[in-house]
């Protein structure tokens, strides 16, 4: 079950949201032949992610930022570039381009910090802009909590979209990630679940000055927890797949 889409378009293009997306996807083609070479690809990530051992010891802080503009392979980043271009337009759009974008930075930091703090003395490499693209996340709850996302969710055979408020889609992505973190052991599992949970509450933190100067409640009362502009309809598919009757003989 993922988000697909939310029904909130952008009134203006959202220009650092496509740039941040574009810039993701140029540096995972850059390093993308490493993968055929796996010494030479530990050896980059050695040199250019975020390994919480070395920051704990006072080095390699350049890390906690290239780290967010890499990806561990082609899912990776596709599913990373999926949020971010759903909660990103319309946080942008409040924000103004340069303000989303030192906004974006700040998660991002936030979310390295929460990883090394979780696990210091961990030696594995860590890459993805989840932590950032958790902070939109984060500040999506709070600006438009009943904004409505559009989710995939599949069982076995059966395919179904249905629209879902973002708090229960965001809420619930928090709480997994609360509850992932405090069960599974120090590596998490190949996942930085603090991270995400880290950068999620930086970006609602960070969000609540606008919030609070566009009025606070008030400004949900106001947008009735939407972004402000045309909400967008979009026909939604109950199954994908077709029923085929049995032939008679």
């Amino acid at each position: 079950m993922f988000p697909i889409r939310d029904h909130n378009p952008s009134d203006r293009t959202p220009f650092v949201t496509y740039a941040l997306i574009a810039v993701n996807v140029a540096v995972f083609l850059s390093y993308v032949e490493l993968f055929d070479d796996p010494r030479a690809l530990n050896a980059f990530f050695f040199d250019w992610s975020l390994i919480p051992a070395r920051v704990a010891q006072g080095a390699g802080y350049e890390t906690l930022f290239t780290t967010m503009f890499m990806h561990g392979g082609w899912m990776h980043l596709a599913g990373n570039m999926l949020f971010l271009w759903i909660f990103g337009d319309n946080m942008e759009d409040a924000f103004g381009h340069v303000g989303f974008l030192l906004f974006y930075l700040a998660s991002g930091l936030a979310a390295a910090f929460a990883h090394v703090a979780a696990d210091p003395g961990s030696v594995i490499p860590t890459v993805g802009a989840s932590g950032a693209i958790a902070g939109v996340m984060g500040g999506y709850l709070l600006l438009f909590p009943k904004a409505r996302i559009d989710i995939l969710f599949i069982f076995f055979v059966f395919f179904r979209i249905f629209p879902v408020p973002a708090w229960a889609m965001l809420g619930v992505w928090f709480v997994l990630q609360l509850f992932s973190g405090s069960t599974v052991d120090a590596s998490g599992g190949g996942v930085a679940y603090w991270a995400h949970a880290g950068g999620f509450l930086a970006g609602f933190v960070l969000a609540l000055p606008y919030w609070m100067r566009q009025g606070g409640v008030g400004f949900w009362e106001r947008t009735h927890g939407q972004p402000p502009n045309p909400e967008s309809s979009y026909p939604l598919s109950r199954s994908s797949i077709p029923t085929v009757k049995r032939r008679r003989k």
